[in-house]
């Protein structure tokens, strides 16, 4: 039976979710309850658990700071994060923190229950896997004696400084390998079919361990020839060397080449492809692990560049942060005019503009994600159905941060901005149609105007009020006032729900100037007052 900690500062909420979940039927059982980050804290530090169910916003500690906290000191713990703030920074830090879900409030009983499931059935894979494995490590005790085995765990305890270097360095030259030039280069090799570019089972497991023998013969092999350093397995699927000279372009170019061998030797001897990070120049053996580091970092950016990657890190620039605010204004004006080719150059910048800045993984997720909610905000105030429209980009944003590669992910943006266009077109049939989705498009960026009114918009649009009062309630069923009001209604129902804000406070954000007419219009439209409104949804 798993065991489940809960982390939210509303009593309600607690209360709801220990009472509406059938624990039993989950076969899990709720430990404990924890108002803060920092009582979770404590009870996780005396105390089994294996999820952790946490809200974000919270006093003392927040949801992102356990995160970390989780994250960097019970990392096989899961993580399942639901709050009503939908933000990016919280997105990328709960990517970069490993968060399994997250889950936007409200949350229902049945949604809980399929999320709690879903880390069920991780944990069961997990604990499944590692007997396997323990199972293999039992029956292969013969095989670690052998001499290669030996040598390359003597080499990469070095590699790592898991112990005293020198002790490392004496044990090594027992072996017969002895560190005594002026520098070293550590590279990372790793195969890409078993990497987390795919989805890896326990058969692709096994079979990576003799893949990655067959990798680290062929590199051996070479690098004996060559005369240029040593080899030695990592795990069941990577494969290291450790370079050995004198720091010089000449030898910078050798390396190079080798590395480029290996690729092509694996390739025609097994048929896959491998990936290889290359670490800086250190002069001493103490120091590899710095180099090893900066290997490992550079197989990240398979993730943007796609596979059979061969990167050098003394050659790569530093991180540069990118703005495409600009380009977005630029797509969605696009795509409001019906320019299709326009937006298809547009999307292929963006991506390309990604990719040179060599962002990580999370970042790139962030700016695909901006560029979703640019491309989704063109359309949704005219859509029969904006909820659903919300529910699908939602949905778009959590598969593009899941993509296993920069291209699958901006794909599915392409795609996404396809249907979107398809949308636009469609409405953009007459122009009435179009006037009016230029009408919906005004409001929905002006609605927290106090001023906005009939004739601002009129003269916005360059038409007169009766014929756009008539084209308006044509395309949308609705009067300006009607629309203008429904949106307004709609943003204060959201910064209620997800937000702590006074009452007048969000009639101000939303172009109330009058507080009290605020409460009458949303009482007329939702039958409550925005108080009751706030305390049903935050439950």
């Amino acid at each position: 039976m798993y065991k489940i900690l809960l982390v939210d500062d509303e009593i309600l909420v607690r209360d709801a979710i220990r009472e509406n979940i059938d624990w039993k039927s989950l076969d899990c059982e709720l430990v404990g309850d924890c108002e803060n980050g920092r009582q979770a804290v404590e009870f996780i530090q005396t105390h089994e658990v294996d999820i952790v169910l946490t809200d974000i916003c919270m006093p003392y500690m927040d949801g992102m700071e356990l995160s970390e906290f989780l994250h960097d000191n019970y990392p096989d713990i899961l993580i399942v994060i639901f709050s009503g703030f939908g933000e990016f920074e919280y997105a990328k830090k709960a990517i970069r923190y490993n968060v399994s879900e997250y889950m936007l409030k409200p949350v229902t009983a049945s949604e809980l229950t399929k999320v709690i499931r879903n880390m069920k059935e991780k944990l069961d894979s997990r604990k499944k896997e590692q007997r396997k494995i323990e199972s293999l490590a039992q029956t292969s005790q013969d095989y670690h004696k052998n001499a290669d085995i030996i040598r390359s765990k003597a080499l990469e305890t070095l590699v790592n400084c898991t112990r005293d270097v020198q002790v490392s360095l004496q044990e090594l030259k027992k072996l017969g390998i002895c560190f005594d030039c002026s520098s070293y280069r550590v590279a990372v090799f790793d195969m890409d079919t078993y990497s987390e570019l795919y989805q890896v089972d326990m058969n692709k497991q096994q079979e990576s361990a003799l893949m990655a023998f067959v990798l680290f013969n062929v590199s051996n092999e070479i690098l004996t020839k060559e005369k240029a350093g040593v080899a030695y397995q990592e795990g069941s699927n990577r494969v290291c060397i450790i370079f050995t000279g004198n720091k010089s372009r000449e030898f910078g170019a050798k390396i190079h080449n080798i590395c480029q061998e290996i690729q092509q030797k694996v390739k025609e001897v097994i048929g896959i492809e491998t990936s290889i990070g290359i670490g800086s120049w250190v002069r001493s053996p103490q120091d590899m692990i710095y180099s090893y580091k900066l290997a490992e970092k550079a197989l990240r950016y398979r993730y943007l560049l796609g596979g059979s990657l061969l990167f050098d890190m003394e050659e790569k620039k530093t991180d540069n942060s990118i703005n495409i605010v600009r380009e977005l204004e630029i797509l969605t004006d696009e795509m409001k005019a019906g320019n299709r080719q326009e937006v298809t150059e547009i999307l292929e910048e963006i991506e390309n503009e990604i990719k040179g800045a060599l962002v990580e993984k999370s970042y790139a997720c962030i700016y695909l994600q901006q560029v979703i909610r640019a491309i989704g905000n063109t359309c949704q105030s005219l859509s029969d159905d904006p909820e659903e429209v919300i529910a699908q980009r939602e949905k778009l944003l959590k598969d593009v941060s899941q993509a296993k590669t920069f291209d699958n992910a901006a794909a599915l943006v392409r795609q996404y901005a396809g249907n979107v266009f398809e949308s636009l077109q469609d409405l953009n049939s007459s122009s009435g149609q179009r006037q009016g989705m230029l009408a919906m498009d005004y409001i929905q960026n002006n609605y927290m105007d106090t001023n906005l009114s009939l004739n601002s918009i009129c003269s916005y649009l360059n038409i007169s009020t009766s014929y756009f009062s008539t084209i308006f309630k044509e395309m949308t069923g609705e009067t300006f006032i009607e629309a203008l009001t429904r949106t307004r209604m709609e943003k204060a129902k959201e910064l209620l729900e997800n937000t702590t804000m006074k009452n007048y406070e969000i009639a101000e954000k939303v172009g109330f100037s009058d507080p009290h007419y605020f409460g009458i219009s949303f009482k007329k439209m939702t039958g409550k007052t925005p108080t009751e409104y706030a305390r049903e949804k935050r439950r």
